[in-house]
């Protein structure tokens, strides 16, 4: 008898602290799980002044790139999610006979907007990075042309030199971080505040290739060692995620004096990134196997990431799942894809989108005015 009374008196007190135990995971649960939203980051990159499909050696339309047609993805991306956000990687200023036209006519002279920020303002980008490219015609024309730019421009590794030998007064060239307020809606319909933080990074190679505009004027830094000084700053400054524009290839540029730290494979290491886009290479990622890269999730060292190709041929998505748990944001699961303006079916180009209509209508002035230059530069 004592012993049965013993046992029932063992089961009742185990009873006892599983219910004490379901109740208070319940609570925590409750507690840990605040809100949770979905957030689509959407990315151009390498451009090149490729605003309309149209081929102008040929003088006839084309169907793999342009922004015109960019546009409509970035438009049916929109509707799709409730909370996006849009940005440039840079390389969209130099590369095409719109900029050829821009440049050789000394069109900035007369007119405040870069014909590329007509058609992209409309758009509503949130932020945008440099490219190498962007300096190719030297600083002043890089300065008349982002003036045109809607939206702010970011880079953290571009400094002014100041010709002595301590790092730590050097100033940066542009804003190297910006944080963006945004209001997002939850997944119960409940609007969020959420302190986005945006930081810019340039491969140092531009330094050398454009080396008569950079030297005595502007340096190029390492791009992981910059990161990770200035990331914990953005966080310190209350930033719940944060997104780096990188333009740099998965692998550092070949001809760099200074390999080490100057790769997104180098850039994914640094802590409190959430989300890389990059571009540069001309290349597509999620869509190669490469190391440290799942190609399927789209992450790179565990770190969402996405490059969207070049001339507008791509789209690059990155899907995030962020949620709230004791008063923190972060990111809780990710998808990145890029999505083509085109696919070829037996040798035949197939547009998978029309362009834009708002970007036809704004390019159309400046497209007859290349047109006409061509003809005459013949």
């Amino acid at each position: 008898g004592v012993w049965m009374k013993r046992i029932k008196v063992i089961i009742q007190f185990i009873l006892i602290i599983s219910i004490l135990l379901i109740a208070l995971n319940r609570t925590d649960a409750k507690e840990i799980m605040e809100s949770s939203l979905r957030l689509r980051i959407l990315e151009t990159t390498d451009l090149h002044a490729h605003m309309l499909g149209f081929d102008y050696k040929k003088n006839k339309p084309n169907l793999e790139f342009g922004l015109a047609r960019t546009a409509s993805l970035i438009k049916q991306a929109r509707e799709e999610e409730i909370n996006s956000l849009l940005f440039d990687v840079g390389d969209v200023l130099v590369g095409s006979a719109l900029d050829e036209y821009v440049y050789k006519t000394n069109y900035l002279d007369d007119h405040y907007f870069h014909p590329v920020f007509k058609a992209m303002n409309g758009l509503y980008y949130d932020a945008a990075t440099v490219g190498n490219h962007e300096f190719n015609h030297g600083l002043d024309f890089l300065h008349k042309s982002l003036r045109g730019a809607k939206f702010p421009y970011v880079n953290a590794n571009i400094y002014i030199d100041d010709q002595n030998q301590y790092d730590g007064d050097d100033l940066n060239y542009f804003n190297p971080f910006l944080i963006l307020d945004r209001n997002f809606i939850d997944t119960n319909g409940n609007k969020q505040k959420l302190k986005v933080g945006v930081i810019g990074i340039l491969t140092p190679i531009a330094a050398e290739w454009d080396k008569k505009y950079f030297q005595g004027k502007l340096k190029i830094k390492n791009i992981q060692e910059t990161a990770e000084h200035l990331v914990p700053i953005m966080k310190k400054m209350g930033t719940d995620i944060i997104i780096a524009l990188a333009h740099v290839g998965l692998d550092p540029d070949k001809g760099l004096k200074e390999k080490k730290g100057n790769s997104v494979i180098d850039l994914s290491e640094v802590e409190g990134i959430d989300a890389i886009l990059y571009g540069h290479t001309h290349l597509i990622f999620p869509g190669k196997d490469l190391y440290s890269v799942n190609d399927e999730t789209g992450t790179i060292n565990g770190v969402p990431a996405v490059q969207a190709g070049y001339w507008g041929n791509h789209l690059g998505i990155i899907d995030l799942e962020i949620i709230k748990m004791n008063g923190k944001w972060f990111v809780n699961s990710s998808h990145s894809i890029v999505k083509p303006v085109f696919k070829t079916i037996n040798g035949k180009t197939i547009p998978l989108v029309e362009e834009d209509d708002q970007i036809v209508r704004v390019m159309e002035p400046i497209h007859l005015e290349i047109q006409r230059f061509i003809q005459n530069s013949k």
